[in-house]
């Protein structure tokens, strides 16, 4: 069948349930009338989702960026601290830091995990010793980081440890989730993660009067007063009653979700392993991914940009690897540890059309398009 070049297919777009579980909350939270940022849903979001993964306790943000910024302040990240963070990811990691007006210094990337390298790690706390107070960690496209050494290095040095796992939810590490390996953990439900609230986040932690203190600033920080008194900086960052309502749904078909991204990995995998040149993303005995989105590098004569733009002209999405931090404008001026990994995944690496609606025709058409390149 011809592939409808009027109907686009996106890298990872929303999939609701085939059930209408979201409905059936959403309606809940019409029908009771609660459509502001408190109510059952939010809480029942919270409850759920920490149950999911094994944290104590969670709150329900508007973002993941939110989530990590009020775990920064959680932390106690104040001006003049030093965080590090891995330089290959999104800027939504590292631009929370800056809120903070603390000072991020990237860390580069491994081979074995496309995530923060622990070596390189190593050597950024002997550089910087007492001023760093936290290690932010990614679990890029849903591949966990090593973090046994990680959590090692971060105890040894006293600092906090924050698992920026927005792209990771339902992944494990050595039979862990991740988010709660760390002292603080996120997720993100934006449109184009494994499930989603339309956009949302989570903050998880086993601390419980820091879990309680972020409800309280997420609500703009109002004291226990009859009238409005504020003691504290406040943020509009709670999540609403409705989108938690989605949420609720989602978290329903997360194993399914997962089970659909695991089958077009493995799809891809036999389809256009054996083209020359062509690597997939890392998986380790020790990681159970999530498989989020579908990664390769390439080492031949096709490049990045000749896949994106022959699905391109079919109209389907598919994207570079995220380009390291420490080579953006607004980040270069930061200090930078060290070598060129992160810089050979961005330079050869491929994000593949991953969407969980896609069928096998559609999986058949993507790997053809991108077979007749060789």
């Amino acid at each position: 069948m011809p592939h409808n070049k009027n109907t686009r297919t996106y890298l990872s777009s929303p999939h609701m349930s085939a059930e209408g579980y979201e409905m059936q909350y959403i309606q809940e939270a019409f029908d009771t009338n609660w459509i502001a940022p408190l109510g059952k849903n939010v809480n029942e979001f919270e409850n759920e989702l920490a149950a999911k993964v094994g944290a104590k306790h969670a709150a329900a943000l508007v973002s993941g960026t939110a989530a990590i910024h009020l775990a920064l302040k959680a932390a106690g990240i104040k001006e003049g601290d030093i965080v590090f963070c891995p330089t290959l990811t999104f800027s939504a990691t590292a631009n929370p830091i800056i809120y903070q007006n603390a000072t991020p210094v990237f860390i580069d990337s491994d081979y074995e995990t496309w995530n923060m390298d622990p070596k390189a790690l190593e050597a950024a706390f002997e550089k910087y010793g007492d001023r760093v107070k936290a290690v932010l960690v990614v679990h890029l496209y849903g591949l966990s980081a090593d973090m046994d050494p990680i959590v090692e290095l971060c105890r040894k040095h006293n600092v906090t440890l924050i698992e920026d796992a927005a792209e990771s939810l339902g992944t494990t590490y050595k039979g862990k989730h991740t988010g709660i390996i760390g002292d603080y953990g996120i997720f993100s439900f934006n449109g184009n993660k494994i499930i989603t609230t339309s956009g949302g986040g989570m903050l998880i932690s086993d601390i419980e009067e820091r879990i309680a203190k972020v409800r309280f600033w997420a609500t703009q920080s109002r004291d226990k007063a009859i009238h409005y008194q504020h003691s504290e900086l406040g943020y509009n960052y709670r999540m609403s009653n409705v989108l938690a309502g989605i949420g609720r749904g989602q978290l329903r078909v997360l194993d399914q979700r997962i089970a659909k991204k695991k089958y077009i990995f493995e799809f891809y995998k036999r389809e256009l392993g054996g083209l020359e040149g062509v690597q997939f993303m890392p998986i380790n005995d020790w990681n159970q991914p999530n498989y989020w989105l579908s990664c390769i590098t390439l080492h031949g004569k096709v490049r990045p940009l000749d896949i994106i733009e022959a699905l391109e002209k079919e109209n389907i999405e598919s994207r570079p690897i995220w380009k390291p931090l420490h080579m953006q404008p607004f980040f270069e001026k930061y200090d930078y540890i060290d070598g060129d990994v992160s810089e050979k995944i961005f330079e050869n690496g491929v994000c593949l059309t991953s969407d969980t609606k896609m069928t096998d025709g559609d999986l058949e058409r993507v790997c053809g398009i991108i077979k007749r390149l060789w």
